[in-house]
């Protein structure tokens, strides 16, 4: 096997773990040993290629099929199987991941869409030019609002469009300082809009947030976004005004 397709072929295998039968996976779990320390490494090697590709939408696959191409690949045997069989079924998998993507990439899209539409019609809820949209939570007369070349420092919880929350500096306990070129645009345009002590709700298109490309499994492609933030504090102004005044005073 080419070792372009022999990457392929790991992250199949990996995602196949996820459609096997219970009967398969009950088998696995209780005839395999995790004593020795190699056996352990094989174990968190597994362990962590299946969690990297877990998303992967790969069905069908035969965890005992792959199990037996592993074994004949580390017992240096030929395959069963010419190049050209094993490069047409894995572009067939391929293809399939595709097709199946591309479907949950457009429905979140149009989810997403049909969502900010409705949302827009609230009284409370507000949307930019951008599309962005907002709702001010708590609201305060006077205070400072970052520019896009600040440092906030923020509390936060996202969550999706389901109310599953998928980050919270809230949960962990601690406030999050980012610079506001550094996040996504719907956070630097959005925050720019905040006063400090100001607490609002975001509702973020996909364009305006991770887009196709999504960072985590926990965030699907082309999902809108919810996040609720409280402006705490902007650092980088209270350094400008500390370097303005020692620079005044010399």
């Amino acid at each position: 096997m080419k070792f372009s397709r022999l990457a392929v072929a790991v992250g199949l295998c990996a995602v196949a773990l996820v459609g096997c039968d219970q009967k398969q996976s009950a088998t696995t779990s209780t005839s395999t040993k995790l004593d020795s320390k190699a056996q352990q490494a094989s174990y968190g090697l597994g362990l962590q290629i299946g969690s990297n590709l877990l998303a992967t939408p790969i069905d069908g696959l035969s965890v005992e099929a792959i199990a037996l191409g592993i074994d004949d690949a580390l017992a240096g045997k030929e395959s069963r199987l010419s190049q050209e069989q094993l490069d047409e079924a894995l572009q067939f998998a391929l293809d399939r991941a595709a097709e199946k993507q591309n479907a949950l990439n457009d429905a979140a899209a149009k989810k997403g869409q049909e969502f900010l539409a409705e949302n827009a019609k609230k009284d409370s809820v507000k949307t930019t030019d951008s599309g962005l949209q907002y709702e001010v939570l708590t609201a305060k007369d006077s205070g400072a609002s970052p520019k896009a070349t600040d440092s906030v420092t923020v509390h936060y919880t996202g969550k999706l469009l389901d109310g599953s929350v998928f980050d919270s500096s809230v949960e962990r306990g601690t406030p999050a300082t980012f610079f506001l070129r550094q996040v996504i645009p719907g956070w630097t345009e959005g925050l720019q809009l905040m006063k400090v002590g100001e607490r609002y709700q975001f509702f973020i298109p996909a364009d305006l947030a991770y887009g196709a490309s999504s960072p985590t499994p926990a965030i699907p492609a082309n999902s809108t976004l919810i996040f609720e933030v409280e402006l705490l504090d902007i650092p980088s102004q209270k350094s400008a005004a500390a370097k303005e005044q020692a620079s005044a005073a010399e």
